[in-house]
């Protein structure tokens, strides 16, 4: 699937091809730290399969608790994060953040990781009242 996003500010922009059956969501506490929320959401793909547009992300890498290096790509400007990377044999895995993709409407999330970091309360969201 074609896709194409853009930072909160629009400095950075990118096209993509992802599999819409690649999406996720990781509990884990990086991601709950990085995003100021219970989760992330990432459509996983291979390096060739982004392009940028516009603008150049700055890069952050962390190891996380698996002993993995992962890079996170993010507008300098805005913050917004949008893409993470590996290293090594892991160098060809992306993720693009699903909220900077245009078309997110059209992406469900297929599993979810780290469930064991998942906010205990995650399963109360649903029966909550919304507007």
């Amino acid at each position: 699937m074609q896709v194409d996003g853009q930072c909160h500010c629009g400095k950075i922009t990118f096209e993509a091809e992802i599999d819409p059956e690649a999406v996720s969501v990781c509990h884990c506490r990086d991601c709950q730290t990085l995003t100021g929320s219970p989760f992330r959401v990432t459509a996983i793909c291979a390096a060739d399969d982004v392009k940028l547009t516009g603008g150049t992300p700055k890069v952050y890498g962390k190891r996380g608790d698996n002993g993995r290096m992962r890079f996170q790509h993010f507008c300098a400007d805005c913050g917004s994060p949008l893409f993470t990377s590996g290293e090594g044999d892991q160098a060809d895995d992306w993720g693009i953040r699903w909220g900077s993709i245009r078309q997110r409407d059209k992406l469900r999330p297929v599993r979810q990781i780290w469930c064991q970091s998942a906010a205990v309360w995650i399963d109360a969201v649903p029966l909550l009242p919304g507007d």
